[in-house]
């Protein structure tokens, strides 16, 4: 890997986000292409942080400090990758369903996917199945995310209300938040749940087929 991409790399890993927004700025001012600092640094130190949780050597501070250096990073480089007409692996859309007002785990997904590539659409907090039925025909994932069990319905409401508009079949759709699991997502009829922020980006991909 090339110097300035593995200290970008490494400064995601580390959660060092004056670094990264440094190396990014010296990375551009070289001349090196915004898509190339994307996908060999700061996709691949994201696919790493995943890799690092899911086998209990990174947990939720670490993984949300590496996400937060990648969001530094990304501030500086989406004008560029725009102006490169770098397509995104896809458009998700995130929300925490209406009732419910948690959102840390919907932001670490959300910044855990825009590190895997994706374009975040960040529908907030108490989020009525009308508005995901209103953003489901601009993007390619709607993943909802509740942390009580008293707003899990809401998830089934929203696909409901996806199946009544004629949508259901246009985009996919992924549960997330602690008291879901994958049966829930079966029965309401969810393509997929996530028990944590990487394998929401796995699930993601798999269903993209990025």
């Amino acid at each position: 890997m090339d110097p300035i991409l593995q200290e970008i790399y490494d400064g995601i890993l580390n959660g060092e986000s004056k670094t990264v927004e440094t190396k990014i700025r010296a990375a551009l001012e070289s001349k090196m292409s915004p898509k190339k600092i994307l996908d060999q640094s700061m996709v691949s130190a994201m696919a790493e942080v995943g890799r690092r949780f899911e086998i209990g050597e990174y947990f939720v501070p670490e993984m949300l400090i590496s996400a937060r250096a990648m969001q530094v990073g990304m501030a500086i480089l989406k004008p560029q990758l725009m102006d490169a007409n770098v397509a995104a692996s896809g458009k998700v859309a995130v929300g925490t369903v209406k009732g419910d007002l948690h959102d840390i785990g919907k932001n670490l997904v959300a910044m855990m996917l825009e590190g895997a590539g994706f374009e975040i659409h960040d529908l907030g907090t108490d989020v009525d199945p009308e508005m995901f039925v209103a953003v489901a025909d601009h993007v390619d994932v709607l993943a909802l995310s509740a942390l009580l069990t008293t707003t899990m319905p809401k998830m089934k409401d929203t696909i409901d209300a996806l199946k009544s508009a004629g949508k259901r079949d246009k985009v996919k759709v992924i549960i997330g938040g602690a008291p879901v699991t994958e049966t829930y997502a079966r029965q309401i009829g969810a393509d997929g749940s996530a028990p944590d922020a990487s394998r929401a980006v796995s699930i993601t991909k798999t269903l993209l087929g990025t």
